[in-house]
């Protein structure tokens, strides 16, 4: 890379080891390495990847180029060809047992085969050696699962996929488990939620070495929120709309989250199935884990969510639309079910979408 013929000033950077002591890093780059295995999430490499990209654009764009960039290294447990859940194979230059030192951050990606590898202890003996020697210490989605199995996320705050946030709960208790969260810092470990996540951890980590206006330039120049509102859980209410194992209350709930605006009191929904008000009750409850009522409200945050995203529309007009009966019922059920407003929503995503 360009910034390797750079003077190095020894003020701009540091490793900070597990003991708390701190040693200058002998090289002129921040060096990210990212570990990946067989079955690991692609995005959970492209993503972060193209972030630290775009940020040694800006500092070249905002004149900065004097700065230490990114270097980032592929690991894996042996150098060579690594196939992704998505059957593409990615070739990694660096293998385990080659990187003992010099790096600033360590991420080790996610995979639905992470809880099984959790049980390697090769490769978790090599990231317990590595979380002393590194500035940070990051995981993507189940790569929490790794960084826990070897000890290094005991009694702290973390996430991971919601998906897998119980599973990984029971597995380690001692872990304070935040289902609903983008990403968690807990002094110098990072946990991410799913896959797409870790493009939210890399522009945190980016606003945490270069400032504010990098990462901001950076979302801009993908396209994605520089501050994600909400958390996973505005991600994941609806992904089972068609699993009810009774086939009229499936139809019924797709029917909802297409028709929010419409009267949808239980007496009509009831109705629209063939079934007394307060057997339809007891069976949507029994089918789906939640009410009715709940279940509406959360079909007509997500139909407001993404008017606020696509449209210009007033929030009033937006309440109406979408089946509420005034906008600060609309500002409950958006703190109820995403932990935001209606109105800061909007405004955090269109601050990422316009950013030049």
């Amino acid at each position: 890379m360009i910034y390797d013929k750079l003077p190095f000033d020894p003020k701009l950077y540091h490793l900070r080891f597990a003991d708390n002591e701190t040693a200058q890093l002998p090289t002129l780059s921040r060096k990210i390495g990212i570990f990946i295995y067989p079955g690991f999430e692609i995005v959970d490499l492209s993503g972060p990847l193209d972030a630290f990209y775009y940020a040694d654009r800006t500092l070249e764009l905002t004149g900065r180029s004097g700065e230490p960039g990114y270097e980032i290294l592929v690991i894996a447990r042996e150098a060579g060809p690594v196939r992704a859940k998505c059957g593409l194979e990615v070739l990694a230059p660096h293998r385990c047992c080659d990187v003992l030192s010099g790096l600033d951050t360590l991420v080790v990606s996610g995979g639905e085969c992470a809880p099984e590898l959790a049980g390697d202890a090769w490769v978790l003996d090599w990231i317990r050696a590595m979380s002393g020697r590194v500035r940070r210490l990051a995981s993507i989605c189940t790569g929490a699962f790794l960084l826990a199995a070897a000890g290094l996320l005991d009694n702290r705050r973390v996430t991971t996929h919601w998906m897998y946030s119980e599973q990984l709960a029971a597995a380690y208790p001692s872990l304070r488990v935040e289902p609903n969260r983008i990403f968690v810092r807990d002094g110098g470990v990072y946990t991410s939620g799913g896959i797409t996540a870790g493009i939210d951890l890399a522009l945190a980590l980016i606003e945490e070495d270069l400032g504010r206006e990098s990462p901001r330039m950076v979302a801009g120049l993908m396209v994605v929120f520089l501050r994600r509102p909400g958390g996973q859980a505005q991600y994941s209410p609806f992904l089972d709309a068609d699993t009810s194992a009774c086939r009229d209350i499936a139809e019924l709930k797709s029917w909802i989250l297409g028709n929010s605006g419409e009267n949808l009191s239980v007496e009509r929904l009831a109705d629209k199935v063939g079934m007394s008000p307060r057997n339809f009750a007891r069976r949507f409850h029994a089918e789906t884990g939640t009410t009715p009522g709940r279940f509406v409200e959360r079909a007509r945050v997500e139909a407001a969510r993404c008017r606020l995203e696509q449209t210009s529309q007033s929030l009033q007009a937006i309440a109406a639309i979408c089946g509420f009966v005034s906008v600060e019922r609309m500002r409950r059920a958006f703190q109820r079910h995403l932990d935001v407003g209606p109105h800061d929503y909007r405004d955090r995503f269109q601050s990422s979408f316009h950013a030049p």
